[in-house]
């Protein structure tokens, strides 16, 4: 990963392109382990139709947590790839924020396993919720300090980019209140389903109860 200089000779940030190449690595080495994680029909459950019928009704919950997870990460990578166009420089502090980011999408594909042989078990779903939260909470922490400290395309404000890390904020925001309701009740987990409302809904309050803060 290069390091740029300025005119003083002072460094002045790093290119983008190596951090978003080894982003994409990793959130595709996660997506691909989702899928793995599926547990697979043995010969008894291939004799006939109605017995693998039954063995992948048995195992729905499974393709549920897959399909919840696969669409998550893939919100990630866009708004991730988005970003590596959106930033020129990236400053020492934007890109160590990308290891705890990075680090739960890592996670990611352990908690989607046992939440999805398990939905119906509180811990499963806060094991979830809680890996969920704090994906976007670091994907937000990502994006507010690269509008904060990094050095950004022309045509991109700085404003765009903080209203952006609140849409993350906010999800992880409904993420952590699930994990807190789950040991309620175990079926709060469909409350994920309107994670979008929340980026959309929930991102523009937290950017008008931040205000108009100058960017630093």
């Amino acid at each position: 990963m290069s390091l740029h200089h300025n005119a003083t000779g002072h460094s002045a940030g790093w290119s983008p392109d190596r951090i978003g190449a080894f982003a994409d690595a990793v959130l595709a080495i996660a997506i691909t382990l989702l899928v793995v994680e599926i547990k697979r029909p043995q010969d008894e459950n291939l004799v006939d139709a109605g017995a693998l019928a039954a063995f992948l009704w048995r195992e729905r919950a499974s393709f549920v947590a897959f399909v919840l997870a696969f669409v998550l990460l893939w919100a990630v990578w866009r708004r991730h790839h988005t970003l590596i166009y959106e930033v020129t420089l990236l400053d020492r502090r934007t890109l160590a924020w990308h290891a705890p980011l990075l680090l739960f999408v890592a996670i990611l594909p352990y908690s989607t396993a046992v939440f999805g042989h398990a939905t119906d078990n509180s811990l499963a779903v806060c094991l979830f919720a809680l890996t969920s939260a704090l994906l976007f909470a670091s994907e937000g922490v990502v994006r507010d300090l690269a509008a904060r400290r990094s050095a950004l395309a022309e045509h991109i404000a700085p404003a765009d980019l903080r209203t952006s890390a609140d849409a993350s904020f906010a999800v992880a925001a409904v993420f952590v209140a699930t994990a807190a309701l789950a040991w309620l009740t175990p079926h709060v987990w469909y409350a994920w389903f309107l994670a979008p409302l929340s980026a959309t809904f929930g991102g523009r309050l937290i950017d008008r109860l931040r205000g108009d803060a100058p960017i630093r």
